[in-house]
């Protein structure tokens, strides 16, 4: 393989949990000796450069952020969002964005060195497979959630079968998709539920126009979702291949970018990385953190505080909101809890020898780093495609339990009784046990899929042959 004849563009979505991943690979490739670029728009190639920064073959083009009405002033990221009622206005200025992408892919085609050999987009950029075929450049579809997820999405959007089911405990027919557990309609996410809404429009609209792209690049490993990986494909049609390249942060442990995570700890420095330390027993914290994007109203942040001091476990919980006041009988930084408001570092949270347990939304990335260090999960689902992560994760890969009501959807108050019964469940009971046994399993599986012959690495390989 000459890779110096390798160009591959990548066009991330502008949304920590979408772009993060993509980073990874865009490293995992670099490695290889081939060539990235990396288009995206200038508040975010701000955050993207210092990650990136060390890997010469990794270049960013900027394409400008279209000023909309509906969203704050230089908004260019989801985490910019001020509020959930800017999601559909920021979708859609991301469509807006086709032009400048098309100018600039064209312009790499007539004058690159090389020109590009293929893009990778976000499935949210569905748009991108049309402007890629334009112009004669295979195109491959990345998606944050994990294949199983992907199969069903994309076999209602094409069936529509779910919308059969009425009522939040109907079971829905998945055409195409073989289950070994029964899905309900309150498990599918709310786009797929809400059918007459702008941002289901939106997503349907995503799912129909990446059918045909050249291929799937799937952060996941084939041992964890190999029963799914055949029907995503026969769904996409036209010979679209799934690559299984993941889990994708794990490279730069395996390839010698960085120590092993939590190998020498955390900068000791950060009060949550001298709290974690101080505990004597292992595996005895819950670590509570639902992602950058859930918005959880204070009367259920009241109740998760109670809940997790009820429990009598230790834990430590990172709170996004600045807004919120913590009772005033619940310890914060005492003997059982610490509350963090500060940034941390979930990976080598998750690593560490004090957790034990992860109570947990279920976003794709948050479950594959929880895997990967052995860590079950306390699903608690919220929007998007969680739900059906926390069913797989529960149902089919036994790494993790649910609580009692499945998840807080729709606004529905989980209350303090059931929170502290599933953390206690978690890390005492004998679910919670089985849980993490099968984790620790599937962490072992996970760190051999990316290294030299492990099937990740073995998909990423056969992804740029099938592109040379």
């Amino acid at each position: 393989m000459d890779a110096s004849k390798f160009h591959i563009v990548i066009f991330p979505f502008m949304s920590q949990g979408h772009t993060i991943p993509l980073l990874d690979l865009s490293k995992a490739l670099s490695r290889r000796g081939l060539k990235i670029t990396i288009i995206t728009t200038p508040s975010n190639a701000l955050s993207i450069k210092p990650y990136v920064s060390q890997h010469s073959n990794i270049h960013l083009r900027e394409i400008p952020f279209p000023k909309t009405q509906g969203l704050p002033e230089g908004c260019e990221n989801m985490s910019q969002t001020s509020s959930p009622d800017h999601l559909l206005s920021f979708l859609n200025a991301t469509k807006l964005l086709r032009e400048p992408f098309e100018a600039t892919l064209k312009e790499m085609c007539r004058h690159g060195d090389p020109p590009p050999t293929c893009v990778i987009s976000d499935s949210f950029l569905g748009w991108t497979n049309a402007s890629c075929h334009s112009l004669g450049v295979p195109r491959l579809v990345f998606n944050g959630m994990g294949v199983f997820a992907m199969a069903v999405k994309k076999a209602l959007s094409i069936h529509q079968t779910h919308k059969g089911a009425t009522h939040d405990g109907d079971i829905v027919d998945v055409q195409g998709v073989e289950l070994s557990f029964h899905l309900l309609r309150r498990d599918l996410p709310r786009s797929l539920r809400v059918s007459d809404s702008g941002i289901s429009e939106f997503f349907l609209e995503a799912e129909r126009s990446d059918l045909g792209s050249f291929g799937v690049i799937a952060n996941s490993f084939v041992e964890l979702e190999k029963d799914h990986v055949l029907p995503l494909e026969s769904l996409y049609g036209n010979g679209t291949r799934t690559f299984c390249v993941g889990p994708l942060f794990l490279y730069d442990l395996m390839e010698g970018d960085q120590n092993e995570i939590g190998h020498n700890g955390p900068n000791p420095s950060f009060k949550w990385a001298e709290w974690l330390n101080s505990r004597v027993k292992g595996k005895s914290v819950v670590y509570v953190s639902f992602g950058s994007q859930a918005h959880l109203r204070d009367e259920q942040l009241d109740e998760l505080a109670y809940g997790l001091e009820l429990s009598g476990e230790d834990y430590i919980w990172v709170v996004r909101t600045k807004t919120w006041r913590n009772p005033t009988n619940v310890v914060s930084g005492g003997t059982k809890g610490l509350i963090v408001r500060e940034w941390v570092d979930q990976k080598l949270v998750l690593a560490l020898w004090a957790v034990g347990g992860f109570l947990s939304h279920c976003g794709w990335n948050s479950v594959l780093e929880s895997l990967a260090s052995g860590v079950p999960i306390l699903g608690w689902p919220m929007q998007a495609e969680q739900h059906l992560n926390a069913k797989y994760l529960v149902e089919e890969l036994k790494a993790g339990i649910g609580l009692e009501s499945g998840s807080a959807q729709d606004g529905k108050v989980v209350g303090r009784e059931e929170i502290s019964r599933g953390v206690k469940e978690l890390m005492r009971g004998e679910r919670g046990r089985k849980a993490r046994e099968k984790a620790i399993e599937l962490g072992r599986i996970a760190k051999r899929a990316v290294q030299v012959g492990g099937s990740s690495y073995k998909c990423l390989n056969e992804f740029i042959q099938s592109i040379g």
